[in-house]
């Protein structure tokens, strides 16, 4: 087992090639076509996922070998596994977050790459592409944002999130898609009204920690985002002093067994965090 020093630096550095790959994708190809578009449970994939995927993949192997770590990772998890992985440390991967953004050329889409100790995130990276940054986190080792000037030196600034603390003055960050009418409805709803819609939840998260933006929620339906939308995300929030919790309070858990983050999520600034937890729950207790 390497030091997570060591480990980090690694996880940047792959990082920095999977968002340069996903470029190299987002910016040569015209169409669909040239995507190779397919669909899989109705989300789209496109080779561009699977080919930074194999990037991923294959560079942690070549690092850190199998033995030590499990892998959980989007292009590759079967839905039938029933179980937790066994290994205590687990890699939860997305190799390319927003995948509906960068097929409609939006530009927010993201690299996500966390690594977990019995069930919680202790390391994580979250590369966007077209920001050209790249944000990263360890357990209690703070937040930053890392940027390559014109020769490819790194700089990296720590991240705060936002002091704003007027449950009307903050601002939530929204998804164009995945919103049916319970979800418009709790929006409609809250005590805080500005919106900002970004994609991806690595990019949402990331307009949280640079202060673009105060609160994410989400609410699952028929389906729920999974330990890869969300494990990268949210370490980099909390170590950036937010907070990420299940409406009722509790921590998210990864790898347990069923990838899908069930009920409401709320990722904040931290400032009304319980407040608003209370007032979501109490307005989806209102609707018919």
């Amino acid at each position: 087992m390497k030091d997570l020093n060591e480990i980090l630096a690694l996880a940047c550095r792959i990082g920095w090639e999977a968002g340069d790959m996903l470029q190299s994708y987002y910016h040569q190809t015209a169409d669909e076509r040239n995507l190779d578009v397919q669909y899989k449970q109705s989300e789209p994939v496109t080779a561009a996922d699977l080919a930074v995927s194999q990037l991923i993949l294959d560079s942690l192997h070549a690092a850190l070998g199998e033995g030590d770590y499990g892998y959980v990772n989007e292009e590759t998890y079967k839905v039938a596994e029933p179980q937790p992985l066994e290994a205590k440390w687990v890699w939860i991967i997305d190799p390319l977050d927003g995948t509906r953004d960068f097929i409609e050329k939006t530009g927010e889409y993201a690299v996500h790459i966390a690594l977990t100790k019995s069930r919680r995130p202790v390391l994580s990276v979250v590369a966007v592409p077209e920001a050209k940054k790249l944000y990263y986190a360890t357990l209690g080792g703070g937040a930053f944002a890392e940027t390559r000037d014109g020769v490819g030196a790194k700089h990296s600034v720590t991240l705060q999130v936002s002091a704003r603390d007027r449950v009307e003055d903050l601002i939530v960050v929204a998804s164009r898609n995945h919103r049916d009418r319970r979800f418009e409805y709790l929006l409609k709803n809250l005590p805080c009204q500005q919106q900002k819609a970004v994609g991806s939840i690595g990019c949402k998260i990331a307009a949280i920690v640079e202060q673009q933006a105060d609160i994410y929620l989400s609410l699952s339906n028929t389906s729920a985002p999974k330990d890869w939308d969300l494990a990268a995300p949210e370490l980099i929030l909390t170590e950036a002093g937010g907070k990420f919790t299940h409406f009722d309070g509790t921590p998210l858990q990864y790898n347990t067994g069923d990838v899908s983050q069930w009920g409401g999520l709320l990722g904040s600034n931290g400032h009304c965090h319980d407040n608003l937890r209370a007032a979501a729950e109490s307005i989806l207790t209102q609707w018919k």
